[in-house]
């Protein structure tokens, strides 16, 4: 009787599957974010946890500007990254790849 029962039902997610890129982290953190520019210090201080580290970062949000979520700026300074976010029509959870 439970095989027929869980034949329709679809297989659970992987352990791979589950884990969420640093990337969708930063989007989702973004999204929440309420200036228009973003450096690394910020996402140091204010940004989500496994992000922690400079190349972390910038991998993130070199992905995030990939996919047109960011738009890399001239820092003041030659050794900091500094990006404006692009601010899309409001979607309820927002993925990279869109």
């Amino acid at each position: 009787m439970f095989e027929r029962l869980d034949r329709g039902r679809p297989k659970p997610p992987t352990k791979e599957a589950q884990e969420i890129s640093p990337a969708q982290k930063l989007l989702d953190w973004l999204q929440r974010w309420n200036k228009d520019t973003i450096t690394v210090r910020d996402v140091h201080i204010y940004g989500p946890r496994p992000l922690k580290g400079r190349k972390n970062v910038t991998a993130a949000a070199e992905v995030l500007v990939q996919n047109g979520w960011l738009t890399p700026l001239k820092p003041h300074q030659y050794n900091m990254h500094k990006w404006r976010i692009t601010r899309k029509p409001p979607i309820i959870a927002p993925r990279v790849d869109e």
